[in-house]
C-alpha cells in the first residue's frame, strides 16, 4: 500500500525533507535505479512568487537524493506558458543549482515531441496537441509545486503541475475546450505522464483566484508519496474541497490509478496527524461553474 507522508509546522526546506525520509523505505530504490530522473517544479507566472515552486523544495530533494542515492543525474525541465525557461530558471534563483548538483535544464517546449488528441467540446478526441518526449520517456518523474486553487479545475496540484507542463506552447489552450474535456484530458495525459514521486510544498498555499492571480495562504504543510492520485486528492482534502469534485482525480480514480476517498487516505498517512492542520481554502470564484464538469460529462456519457 503507498504511503503519503505529512509534516506540519516546519520551514520549507525542512518540511520537504521530513516528509521524503519519512518515505525513504518506499522511494530509495526507485531512485537508484532511475536512469533518468525528471524534476518538474511549476512557472505559471514570472511574476508572481506564489504561483512558482521556490527553489528550496527542489534543493531538499536533491540534497536528499545525493544522500540516500548518491551523485546523480537529474533533469529539471518545465515548459512555460508565458515566455522562456531561462528566465524563468534566472528570476527564481534555479541556475544557481549547477554549481552544486549534476542537473541540466531542459525547456519542455523546445522538445522533440509526440501527437495526442485530446477531447474537445464535444468530449470527442479529435484534437491533437504536441506532447514533451522527454516527459514521456522519463522513467522517473519528480513533481514539486505548491498547492493551488484553479479556475477551471478546482486544485492545481502534482499531477496538472506535469500534464501541462508538458504539453507544449503554443497548442496548451487547445487543452481548455470546457469544464468537462479539460478535466477528461488531464486525466488521460496523465496516464502517460504519472509522476513516481509527488511533492507538494505547502510552505504558503493560494487561494481565491488562483493559479496566479489569488492570495498567498502561509500554512507550512508538506506532502509527499509514490501514487500522484492520493497525494493530489489528500492534499485537496486538506485544503477543503472534496476530492471527488476534481474532474481528473474523480476519472484516474475511477480508471483504478488511485484512491481518492478522505477516510480510506487517511489510513495511508504517516508522520504528523493532518487533521489539526486542515483549513478552508478560498475557492476561485467561478468554483460552482467549474463542477459544471458533472453534467457536462454526464449528459454526454451516460
Amino acid at each position: 500500500m503507498a504511503k503519503i507522508a505529512f509534516k506540519g509546522g516546519v520551514d520549507r526546506y525542512a518540511g520537504v525533507k521530513s516528509v521524503l525520509q519519512l518515505l525513504a523505505d518506499e522511494i530509495v530504490d526507485g531512485l537508484k535505479k532511475a536512469k533518468r530522473i525528471l524534476v518538474k517544479p511549476n512557472f505559471v507566472s514570472v511574476y508572481n512568487i506564489y504561483s512558482a515552486t521556490h527553489v528550496d523544495s527542489v534543493k531538499a530533494f536533491l540534497d536528499f537524493l545525493y544522500e540516500a542515492v548518491g551523485s546523480k543525474k537529474v533533469v529539471i525541465g518545465e515548459g512555460p506558458a508565458g515566455g522562456g525557461l531561462e528566465r524563468d530558471l534566472r528570476n527564481y534563483g534555479y541556475l544557481k543549482l549547477v554549481d552544486e548538483y549534476d542537473v541540466e535544464f531542459v525547456d519542455l517546449n523546445e522538445d522533440e515531441r509526440v501527437f495526442f488528441k485530446i477531447y474537445d467540446r464535444d468530449l470527442e478526441q479529435r484534437i491533437e496537441v504536441p506532447v514533451s518526449k522527454t516527459a514521456l520517456n522519463s522513467d522517473c518523474i519528480v513533481s514539486i509545486c505548491r498547492l493551488k486553487t484553479h479556475n477551471t479545475v478546482v486544485v492545481t496540484l502534482t499531477i496538472k503541475n506535469v500534464v501541462m507542463g508538458a504539453v507544449q506552447s503554443p497548442y496548451k489552450s487547445r487543452v481548455h475546450q470546457g469544464y468537462g474535456a479539460i478535466n477528461l484530458t488531464l486525466a488521460f495525459l496523465a496516464k502517460y505522464l504519472m509522476p513516481k514521486l509527488s511533492i507538494i510544498d505547502g510552505y504558503e498555499g493560494m487561494e481565491g483566484n488562483g493559479p496566479v492571480s489569488g492570495s498567498p495562504v502561509k500554512w507550512g504543510i508538506y506532502v509527499a508519496g509514490t501514487n500522484p492520485v492520493e497525494v493530489d486528492a489528500f492534499t485537496a482534502w486538506l485544503m477543503g474541497f472534496n476530492p471527488s469534485d476534481v474532474g481528473y482525480l474523480y476519472f484516474l480514480s475511477k480508471w483504478g490509478y488511485g484512491e481518492i476517498d478522505p477516510n480510506k487516505l487517511l489510513e495511508k498517512v504517516i508522520g504528523d496527524d493532518p487533521r489539526s492542520f486542515r483549513r478552508k481554502f478560498k475557492p476561485h470564484f467561478t468554483y460552482e461553474e467549474q463542477l459544471r464538469w458533472k453534467d457536462e460529462v454526464e449528459d454526454k456519457m451516460g
